[in-house]
């Protein structure tokens, strides 16, 4: 995994201004991953990574980004981050659940969402989800308004160039369609497993998986 941070996401620290996410080159890409998930396979022990589900936002030959979706995150609450951001209303007239988004920048915030709602530095995944890193969305979502469904990543993972690649060759990851009830479901203790029904596959079946939640 590379460590290289993505510019200008919001943290607490961060100005209140829009934030800017590369996106992907333009045009079709067969080989992309973009919109699809990544299910940990039993084989890949970094424990950082065990049993992960992650939402790939970018994948394109200079490396690719994600979020992992099935780690919940207790504290801080939405409401206590909203105040460490000085975010207004709060209490939110809404709340989004949080998440370890991955090991790359966890003090800064990314925010994946349902496509029906973008704004100014908005990466649109595809066109049923986008990925925004600026104060905007938070605030359109305490004011009760914004994407139907979200989610906050506290970091995310990132990949060098070629690298995700090689590690699919190397069986670390299976990929799979992502959908909305996977991605935001609440649920996250059967997210992996749950991914991998998606491709009809039992997890007892897999080297290393039996014992496994």
């Amino acid at each position: 995994m590379t460590r290289k941070p993505l510019p200008d996401t919001l943290a607490p620290e961060a100005p209140a201004g829009p934030a800017m996410i590369h996106p992907p080159a333009a045009g079709p890409d067969e080989t992309s991953l973009a919109g699809q998930v990544l299910i940990a396979m039993p084989s890949l022990d970094d424990p950082r990574f065990v049993h992960s589900v992650i939402y790939v936002c970018a994948h394109t030959a200079e490396g690719a980004m994600g979020i992992v979706i099935n780690r919940p995150l207790a504290q801080p609450s939405f409401e206590d981050l909203l105040r460490q951001l000085d975010v207004a209303p709060v209490p939110p007239a809404r709340t989004i659940r949080l998440c370890s988004g991955g090991p790359v920048d966890n003090a800064r915030g990314f925010v994946l969402h349902s496509a029906d709602w973008t704004g100014e530095g908005s990466l649109r995944v595809n066109q049923e989800m986008a990925l925004t890193a600026s104060l905007d969305v938070l605030k359109v979502i305490a004011g009760g308004g914004g994407p139907r469904h979200g989610l906050l990543a506290l970091g995310y993972a990132g990949w060098g160039p070629g690298q995700l690649d090689s590690e699919m060759q190397q069986n670390a990851w299976l990929s799979a369609p992502a959908d909305e009830a996977l991605v935001f479901d609440a649920q996250t203790e059967t997210t992996w497993r749950r991914a991998l029904a998606k491709l009809k596959i039992d997890p007892l079946l897999l080297s290393g998986a039996a014992g496994h939640a």
